[in-house]
């Protein structure tokens, strides 16, 4: 299915049922953060961004009301929202795992240090977990970007001009099952498999780090097979909490997939979300790399 045959526009029914006041996004890095106001807009809510110093990009966050806020400012940043009539929250955008010496913490927010050195003993999720289960405690509601803005979700089926071959729908299903092996150690998000080989992982390095890892060892001789085998595939671990850190694909991946030499890039259904769908598939239509969304594995 092509992308611009999706509808866009969230039906005015649907529209009426979700809105529920302003929310507050706040922002890391990349498109995603005002992508997920815009569908907010349309779905008929107001929002008030927060976007984080030395992450998100000020020519896309500065179109919509908001305020800067420092890495670690919690307190700040519930009376920004709290001010702004923002009872609900979204947290979206590229923000890598910081060190505690980053955070920017006020003296409101010396009582939440205990908890926060305890998080950081543990991996990602254990994290956003902890982060989530503050804002709750101080009255907010934490929602995941999709639920803003359900149009970011990647879709089931071919994105673009190209489907997957046989060949690389089975390196999708091998790469969906490591995955889903990887879950319980909150390892990534993303793997590369080609013939029914795992290349590579996703973990701390980021999937576009991983995309150069396997660029370079191509340049080296070290990958088995030619150019134009091998898939990239991503999609949430098991049990994750679905409200933030959904797995994201852009024109970025596509470009880092082309150099990598792999034939395309395969994702969860409903469960990836996309930015800059547009530009990203006329990007890998160009560069004759497939984007598709496969259903979940009880229906593959």
């Amino acid at each position: 299915m092509k992308l611009e045959q999706r509808v866009q526009d969230i039906p005015p029914a649907a529209r009426s049922e979700q809105a529920g006041g302003p929310v507050a996004i706040i922002c890391g890095g990349g498109a995603l953060p005002t992508a997920v106001a815009e569908g907010a807009l349309r779905a008929g809510r107001s929002v008030h961004l927060l976007p984080i110093e030395g992450w998100a990009e000020p020519r896309l966050v500065e179109r919509f009301p908001h305020t800067w806020i420092k890495l670690g400012q919690f307190r700040r940043l519930c009376r920004l929202a709290q001010q702004a009539g923002c009872r609900e929250v979204v947290l979206i955008g590229k923000v890598l795992r910081p060190s505690l010496s980053m955070l920017r913490f006020g003296w409101s927010d010396l009582p939440l240090l205990p908890r926060a050195f305890e998080a950081f003993r543990g991996g990602d999720d254990r994290l956003l977990s902890m982060t989530a289960a503050v804002f709750e405690e101080h009255g907010f509601r934490v929602l995941g970007a999709h639920e803003v803005a359900p149009e970011i979700l990647v879709p089931e089926g071919a994105l673009g001009s190209l489907s997957p071959a046989e060949r690389d729908s089975a390196d999708a299903r091998q790469g969906f099952a490591a995955i889903a092996a990887m879950g319980p150690y909150d390892i990534g998000q993303a793997v590369v498999v080609a013939d029914n080989h795992v290349l590579a992982v996703e973990a701390i390095e980021g999937t576009d780090d991983m995309l150069a890892r396997i660029a370079e060892m191509r340049a080296q001789g070290r990958i088995p097979v030619p150019r134009g085998v091998g898939v990239l595939v991503k999609a949430p671990k098991p049990g994750q909490d679905r409200r933030f850190d959904l797995p994201a694909i852009g024109p970025q991946t596509v470009a880092n997939v082309r150099r990598a030499g792999l034939a395309g890039i395969a994702v969860q259904a409903g469960e990836v979300v996309i930015a800059e769908p547009e530009i990203m598939i006329r990007n890998a239509d160009a560069a004759r790399i497939f984007v598709a969304g496969f259903p979940p594995a009880a229906e593959r």
